[in-house]
C-alpha cells in the first residue's frame, strides 16, 4: 500500500545535541515528576480523604491507563499535523488538570483528573521519542537518548525527594500543585526553545485504514518486537517499586516520607550510572551488546531482593540495595530500547513510539492494579513482583534482543 506523505517537506530544524538531550529530558522527565513526586504523599493522600489503598492505587492506574491509550492517539495525529502542535496541546492539557487534581474534594475527583493528566502526558512521551527519530539514526538516537534520561534520572531523583520534603511541610495537596508548576515550565520551556522536527507530514496517517496497517506492519517488525519488549519488561520491575514501595516502606517498615524520597532517589543516581555506562557501552559494543551486559546488573537486583523476602527478612537496605542494582540495568536498557524500537520506520516515528508507548503503559496499568489487591502487609508481593520483572528483561536482552544483529562497532 502507498502512503499518503505531504509533498512539501519542512525545513530541518537547527537543535544541538545538548537542547536536543535537555527537550528529551523535560519531557520523559514529566513521568517522574507524575508518578515519584506524589508518591511520599500516597499514603497521606489516603488517610486525609477516606480512601482505600486500592482506590489510592487507582489514581495511578488511571493515569496509566489513559497514557497508553493516549499515545495510541497522539502518535498518528503528531505524524499527521507535526510534533509541536501536540507538544503545546499535551502540556497545556496536562498543567490544567495538575492544577485540578491538586483541588480535587475527592478520591473519585482526583482519579478523573489523574486520567485526563495521562492524557496529556502521553502528548510529551510520544513527541519526544518521535523527534529523537526525526533528527538521529538509531545509533546515534540511543547516546543522545543516554544524555537525555540522564537528565530524565536527575529529575527521578529530585522528585521523590522534593515530593516527601512538601509533603511533609504542606501537605498531599502542595505535592500535586508543585507538579502543575513542572508542567508550566516544561511548555514554557517547549513554546520558546523547540521548534518542529517532523520532516514530512502525513496527511492520511489518522485513516483508519492506514493506521490499522501501520500498527499491523510495526508490531510485526521482529526489530521493534525485540526492543520494545525490553523496555516493556525494564520498566515493569521499576514499576513495581513506583507503584508498590511507599507503601512498603511507609506503612511496613515504618519510613518516614522524607527517608523515603530519598531512599528512591538512591535508585535514580544508580540510574543516572547507568546511562553513563551505557553511552560507553554503546560506542564500544553496539546497543545489543550493552543490553546483554546491562542484563547482569538487573539480575544481580532481583535476585537480591527476592531472597532476602523468601527467607522472612524485612529491611529498608533490602529494598534500597537491589533497587540500585536494578537501575544501573535498566539506564542501560531504556536509552537503547527506546531509540532502536522506532528505528526502522522514521517516516511513521509518531505510531511506532504510541504503540511501543502503550505496551509499557498497559504493562504498567497492571502491575499498578494488581498491587492494589497483592500488598499484604509484608514486603513479599513487592520482591516478587520485582524478581518477575527482572527475570523477564534477562530473557528479552539474552534472547530476542540478541537475535536482532551482532554486537558492532560503528
Amino acid at each position: 500500500m502507498t502512503t499518503n506523505v505531504s509533498s512539501e517537506s519542512l525545513a530541518a530544524p537547527v537543535l544541538t545535541r545538548v537542547q536536543v538531550a535537555l527537550a528529551l529530558a523535560l519531557l520523559l522527565g514529566l513521568q517522574p515528576v507524575t508518578t515519584d513526586l506524589y508518591l511520599p504523599a500516597l499514603p497521606q493522600l489516603t488517610r486525609a480523604l477516606g480512601a482505600s489503598m486500592g482506590a489510592a492505587q487507582q489514581t495511578m492506574a488511571a493515569l496509566l491507563l489513559v497514557f497508553g491509550v493516549g499515545q495510541l492517539f497522539w502518535g498518528p495525529v503528531a505524524d499527521r499535523v507535526g510534533r509541536r502542535p501536540v507538544l503545546m496541546l499535551g502540556l497545556l492539557l496536562y498543567t490544567a488538570a495538575a492544577v485540578a487534581g491538586a483541588l480535587a474534594p475527592s478520591v473519585q475527583w482526583l482519579i478523573g483528573w489523574r486520567a485526563l493528566q495521562g492524557l496529556g502526558l502521553a502528548a510529551a512521551v510520544v513527541c519526544a521519542r518521535a523527534l529523537l527519530r526525526d533528527l538521529y539514526e538509531p545509533h546515534d538516537g540511543a547516546r543522545v537518548m543516554a544524555w537525555g534520561m540522564s537528565g530524565l534520572g536527575l529529575i527521578a531523583i529530585a522528585s521523590p525527594t522534593l515530593g516527601g520534603a512538601v509533603a511533609a511541610l504542606a501537605g498531599w495537596r502542595a505535592a500535586l500543585a508543585l507538579v502543575a508548576c513542572i508542567g508550566a515550565a516544561a511548555l514554557a520551556y517547549v513554546t520558546w526553545w523547540v521548534p518542529e522536527t517532523a520532516r514530512r507530514l502525513r496527511p492520511d496517517a489518522t485513516r483508519p485504514a492506514v493506521l490499522l496497517s501501520a500498527w499491523r506492519r510495526i508490531a510485526t517488525h521482529p526489530v521493534f518486537v525485540g526492543w520494545a519488549l525490553l523496555t516493556t519488561c525494564t520498566y515493569g520491575g521499576l514499576f513495581t517499586i513506583l507503584a508498590g514501595s511507599s507503601f512498603v516502606y511507609i506503612d511496613v517498615l515504618g519510613v518516614s516520607p522524607a527517608l523515603y524520597g530519598m531512599l528512591l532517589g538512591t535508585g535514580s543516581a544508580a540510574y543516572i550510572a547507568g546511562t553513563f555506562i551505557c553511552r560507553r557501552w554503546v560506542h564500544r559494543y553496539g546497543a545489543v551488546g550493552a543490553v546483554q551486559r546491562g542484563a547482569w546488573f538487573t539480575l544481580a537486583g532481583g535476585l537480591a531482593m527476592v531472597l532476602p523476602a523468601a527467607l522472612g527478612l524485612q529491611s529498608a537496605w533490602a529494598i534500597a540495595v537491589p533497587t540500585a542494582l536494578y537501575a544501573l540495568g535498566h539506564g542501560v536498557h531504556q536509552p537503547c530500547s527506546q531509540a532502536a524500537a522506532v528505528g526502522p520506520f522514521p517516516d511513521q516515528a509518531g505510531a511506532a513510539s504510541a504503540l511501543a508507548g502503550f505496551l509499557l503503559a498497559s504493562v504498567a496499568f497492571g502491575i499498578g492494579a494488581w498491587l492494589g489487591y497483592a500488598l499484604d502487609g509484608t514486603v513479599r508481593p513487592l520482591a516478587y513482583g520485582f524478581g518477575f520483572w527482572a527475570l523477564l528483561t534477562c530473557v528479552a536482552a539474552w534472547t530476542l534482543v540478541r537475535r536482532l544483529q551482532p554486537a558492532r562497532r560503528t
